[in-house]
């Protein structure tokens, strides 16, 4: 596959523009990466693909092939696991920040990504809008540590093949469990923000787990 980069992508550093790649799903877990291909791919020289690659591997998002070189890491049953779990903790203390130094636009902005969520019908635009409405609950923290967690965490979870949302049972139910966050915040309730994360993401972790078991 060719890929060219846009002008937004320029800008960024080879490290960055093979994290986007990957979040986008144009590489794939369990691909093989050739620093040749990749330099060709994105207009750019071997030796800031092969420091870039080196990064990736520090992060454990690309992993020794079968064979030499390297290659997209794959999620094992057991990292899935380990994953949802450093996730509910960190999306428990993400609502704690945000119902402390949440500014009033910022919930209101998440209000109205909360009206847009209900006029999606699409799994990509919904999967995006998902990342999105994350996103900006840990901007509200306004804590950089732990926005830097959750982003590793992000990208982890973009190795996962295919998107929970293209079951039309778990949209509905993300739109519910988004819903209750969003209140919850602007009352400025700890517990209840608390609560309705914990119980958004273990929905999700057992919508993945049946997504990876019809896979299979």
């Amino acid at each position: 596959m060719n890929l060219t980069l846009n002008d937004k992508e320029m800008a960024l550093s080879p490290f960055e523009i093979l994290i986007n790649a990957i979040e986008r799903g144009e590489l794939r877990p369990g691909e093989r990466l050739q620093e040749t291909r990749l330099a060709k791919q994105f207009g750019l020289s071997r030796t800031p693909i092969r420091e870039a690659l080196h990064r990736l591997e520090a992060l454990g998002l690309v992993e020794p092939g079968p064979q030499r070189g390297l290659m997209i890491a794959q999620i094992s049953y057991e990292r899935l696991r380990q994953l949802f779990a450093v996730r509910e903790g960190l999306e428990r203390l993400a609502m704690e920040l945000a119902v402390a130094s949440a500014a009033t636009e910022e919930l209101e902005l998440l209000q109205d990504m909360i009206e847009v969520e209900k006029t999606l019908t699409d799994s990509k635009q919904l999967h995006d809008h998902n990342r999105l409405f994350h996103r900006q609950i840990y901007r509200a923290t306004h804590n950089p540590y732990l926005n830097d967690m959750l982003d590793n965490l992000r990208i982890h979870l973009s190795l996962l093949r295919g998107t929970t949302y293209a079951s039309t049972e778990r949209a509905e139910e993300a739109r519910r469990e988004h819903q209750a966050i969003v209140e919850a915040l602007v009352r400025r309730d700890k517990d209840a923000a608390q609560e309705a994360a914990s119980q958004h993401i273990r929905s999700g972790y057992r919508a993945r787990l049946n997504l990876l078991n019809r896979q299979l």
